[in-house]
């Protein structure tokens, strides 16, 4: 962002900055007579705002945890893998973030998007932080359905999660 406004701004002549200058300035000092409070009651006001959105910003973080192993209990008619069986299982998944794990890779994609230098598609999704996921699997899931038959499942709940 701040590299768009500056190459924005050097595109200006300086007959043109100092008109967009004063035009801002008028529009800062028209919206302070409205508001009848002084710069100084703005600026605290802004800044108390600023360090909500920032404490805000940071519980977000917070509660969101690195990559780990999460389990849920569940039917395997739940998984959706087709199978009509009220049997009940442990579900194990990854969940959390990766950002520790990003390599100079991750972070050139990210910069080169923000910059404008790849563009994204309508069904192109470039990700530009490493991905929580199973590293291993649990071993095969066998269970009964509905109508007495038995099946086994391959590779559905996590047994170890990484960054990949």
């Amino acid at each position: 962002m701040r590299w768009r406004v500056s190459h924005l701004l050097q595109s200006f002549t300086e007959g043109e900055l100092k008109k967009v200058i004063g035009t801002l300035m008028d529009r800062s000092s028209r919206s302070r007579r409205r508001s009848g409070k002084s710069s100084r009651e703005e600026f605290l006001e802004k800044s108390q705002e600023s360090t909500q959105r920032t404490k805000r910003a940071k519980r977000r973080r917070r509660r969101l945890k690195p990559c780990s192993l999460q389990e849920v209990e569940v039917t395997v008619g739940e998984l959706g893998l087709g199978y009509d069986s009220d049997e009940t299982l442990l579900f194990r998944y990854c969940s959390g973030r990766c950002t520790a794990h990003r390599r100079n890779y991750d972070i050139t994609l990210e910069h080169m998007r923000r910059a404008g230098l790849i563009k994204k598609g309508r069904r192109d999704k470039v990700l530009y932080s490493p991905c929580c996921q199973p590293i291993t699997y649990e071993k095969d899931i066998s269970f009964l359905d509905n109508n007495s038959r038995y099946h086994t499942v391959q590779e559905v709940s996590a047994r170890e999660c990484g960054c990949a």
